[in-house]
């Protein structure tokens, strides 16, 4: 049976995410912030035993580390870093990230969760990695963060993601000779308290698609920034 862990699962795409994989006959690690305030998870874990609930603040090194020593010696074949936030201050409509108003201590946390927490996660897990068979490791990133494409403003969510890209490149790099897989995925524009009523594409949607490009990923696709629907991004 292979095993994930997904980060921020405690609702919206991590949420879909342990619920797909759980249901398609994986081990599934989910970690939430506090996971017995994550009701629909703690449900869900109720339903289905292959589903495992763990607690992890991505942003506190020690709760890192209390996870990776309570996985030891447990091997992951796909790690999703998907926790993620849109704001340092908790603003839907941010003045934080709008030029003229912009807040460091708010731009901070943004990047700490974002652009840092996924490759402290990832460094804590990589023995565990190495233990799995696909050595998959997933990046939940976002087309904000392409360089190319901004139309500008959103300061802190977008450099958060193009940082996070560039992690992930480098990443790639270093475990090149370890057969490993790392890419970066757009998740399209999602109906989740992040992405809003309006978006374009509901979890079930976005998450159908995420799966079927992680299952194709091969080592030749490690350090690509793709889309849910297979689309190539530019940086």
């Amino acid at each position: 049976m292979p095993t994930l862990l997904i980060t921020g699962a405690g609702r919206g795409i991590g949420l879909e995410f342990a619920r797909q994989y759980a249901a398609d006959g994986w081990q599934v690690i989910a970690t939430a912030r506090g996971p017995s305030r994550a009701t629909a998870l703690q449900q869900m874990a109720a339903a289905q035993p292959t589903l495992r609930l763990e607690a992890l603040e991505v942003t506190d090194p020690t709760s890192i580390q209390a996870l990776a020593q309570r996985l030891k010696g447990q091997p992951l074949d796909l790690l999703i870093n998907n926790a993620g936030i849109y704001s340092g201050t908790g603003a839907k409509q941010d003045a934080s990230q709008t030029l003229g108003t912009l807040d460091g201590d708010a731009w901070l946390r943004v990047l700490q969760t974002n652009s840092v927490a996924p490759l402290l996660v990832t460094q804590a897990l990589l023995d565990n990695l190495r233990l799995g068979a696909t050595r998959t490791i997933v990046m939940i990133s976002s087309m904000m963060g392409s360089i190319a494409r901004t139309p500008g403003g959103t300061y802190a969510y977008r450099t958060s993601k193009a940082a996070l890209n560039m992690a992930m490149r480098c990443l790639a790099m270093d475990l090149r000779n370890e057969n490993f897989t790392v890419a970066s995925f757009h998740p399209g524009w999602v109906k989740t308290d992040m992405g809003g009523s309006g978006a374009d594409i509901t979890p079930q949607q976005s998450v159908t698609g995420l799966r079927q490009q992680i299952a194709s990923l091969t080592p030749r696709d490690s350090g690509s920034f793709l889309g849910y629907d297979g689309a190539k991004w530019a940086w």
